[in-house]
């Protein structure tokens, strides 16, 4: 099996190759065989000594590319002019069975010339985590970068303490990040920053090409895209941990699944990350930062946007400032339908506001109350500290849905069908990779893997909230 790439057609100063290096005694753990059929791949090659030799990034096929790509960032607001792929390597890309160019990379498969004197390699806490969260997220409709594959190495990496290697192959609409242009920009490349744009113009956003303004147009897309994941992302109570503009994707997509965690009770200021020591990414924080992002792709563009710097700035402000709108009418229609609204209604904003002005004094859990609202409202009572001002919230909610004039059966299908029993809880995460690490067992990995991947089934055993001995207070970056 070979696959192409059509990255390395850029410039050679976009990426870097690297030598492989061979792992001592690779073993698949996981291999999402209904990805590979969407992907057009043969599951059953991936799964044989050739695949595993892939996925490992031991050997690769004649003929295979494989490329770490180059890009610089913010990181918690401070500007690196160099990051790129440390421990990752692009493989190569297909086109689905949709049409749809997609890109396979490794993920911890050894060091890279951006490695950093980094080992460039993955523990398997991390490659379990992000294979479980981002296969959740696709099963919750969130636009992100999916698992193909978890491979052990049969070798150590060196963190705190010794731990087991993995390889996670994952796949994604691209790797172009908001970093990918910083890199180019902070280089005063502008043939390159032209380059890539019409790269991603023709992958992600190819309406753009018949625009007046080919470039402004590209950019205003990315807006619209990343207001609408990060509005999926808090409907959700997810909280990505690291939105650092590296790993800020063009495509829109989910991306770099390091200290992320689903909240458990709701709080708006609540950090998982260990690295986040000043909240910079918070939960309520993250619509903020993703406008912060996108302003720095902005500046990258400014040159392609208008040669006259003055009007530039301008039609870039003006695209910018839309992402709060683009954000708040997702963000109104994602809750509208979480209650139950068909359509959005002046008051409504006020309506959901009060809720979680609620859900925040009780420490109310996130997705048990949205399901219990789904369920049996009444349910949902216990949930809260002050049960008389949940049921005043309430009268007014059903005056609300009395508005609609919808069937309250019809009403609860379609607010199961968005409001999740099951999210990756830390705690079952947790028990996931200690068993992984410790006993080598993987059975609960994939219990857990079936649950998360059929969210809005009932299953109590993994939608019971961490009890406090359980509860998970610090994620950790896999680097």
């Amino acid at each position: 099996m070979i696959l192409t790439n059509s990255y390395t057609r850029l410039p050679e100063r976009f990426f870097a190759r690297s030598a492989l290096t061979p792992v001592a005694a690779p073993h698949l753990i996981a291999l999402n065989r209904p990805l590979a059929e969407e992907l057009g791949l043969d599951a059953d090659w991936l799964a044989g000594p050739e695949g595993l030799a892939m996925l490992s990034g031991s050997e690769m096929p004649e003929g295979t590319d494989p490329v770490a790509l180059a890009y610089a960032g913010h990181q918690f607001g401070q500007f690196v002019p160099q990051l790129g792929d440390g421990r990752a390597l692009l493989l190569g890309d297909v086109i689905d069975r949709h049409g749809v160019r997609r890109d396979v990379q490794l993920k911890g498969s050894g060091p890279t010339p951006f490695s950093r004197r980094g080992d460039g390699r993955a523990a398997l806490g991390p490659v379990l985590r992000e294979y479980l969260v981002s296969e959740a997220m696709a099963a919750l409709g969130v636009p992100t970068t999916r698992a193909l594959a978890a491979v052990t190495t049969g070798e150590t990496v060196l963190r705190m303490t010794a731990l087991p290697g993995a390889v996670l192959a994952r796949v994604a609409a691209s790797h172009l990040r908001v970093g990918t242009f910083q890199f180019l920009a902070v280089r005063d490349d502008l043939d390159g920053l032209r380059a890539l744009t019409d790269y991603a113009i023709e992958r992600h956003y190819p309406e753009a090409r018949e625009a007046a303004n080919p470039t402004l147009a590209f950019y205003d897309a990315v807006v619209n895209a990343q207001a609408r994941l990060i509005a999926r992302w808090m409907s959700l109570g997810f909280i990505h941990g690291v939105m650092n503009t590296d790993n800020t994707s063009i495509s829109g997509e989910t991306i770099d699944y390091g200290p992320c965690a689903f909240l458990d009770e709701y709080d708006p200021g609540k950090v998982f990350s260990s690295i986040d020591q000043g909240g910079r990414y918070a939960y309520a924080n993250q619509p903020r930062i993703g406008m912060w992002n996108l302003a720095r792709l902005a500046e990258t563009l400014l040159p392609l946007i208008d040669e006259d710097a003055e009007r530039a700035v301008a039609a870039a402000q003006e695209s910018l400032s839309r992402f709060l709108n683009y954000y708040e009418n997702a963000h109104l229609a994602e809750m509208c339908a979480k209650l139950g609204l068909k359509t959005a209604e002046d008051g409504d904003k006020e309506l959901i506001e009060g809720l979680f002005d609620l859900m925040a004094k009780s420490a109310a859990d996130f997705t048990l109350t949205f399901r219990a609202l789904s369920e049996n409202p009444d349910s949902a009572r216990a949930l809260f500290s002050a049960p008389e001002d949940f049921e005043a919230w309430k009268a007014r909610w059903k005056a609300r849905l009395a508005r609609e004039g919808t069937e309250d059966e019809a009403r609860r299908a379609a607010m199961r069908a968005v409001n999740p029993a099951i999210i990756p809880r830390n705690h079952r995460i947790e028990e996931v990779i200690d068993a992984a690490v410790q006993r080598e067992d993987f059975a609960p990995f994939e219990a857990m893997l079936a649950a998360v991947t059929t969210p809005y089934e009932e299953r109590p055993d993994y939608a019971r909230p961490p009890s406090p001995q359980e509860r998970v207070w610090e994620t950790f970056c896999g680097t």
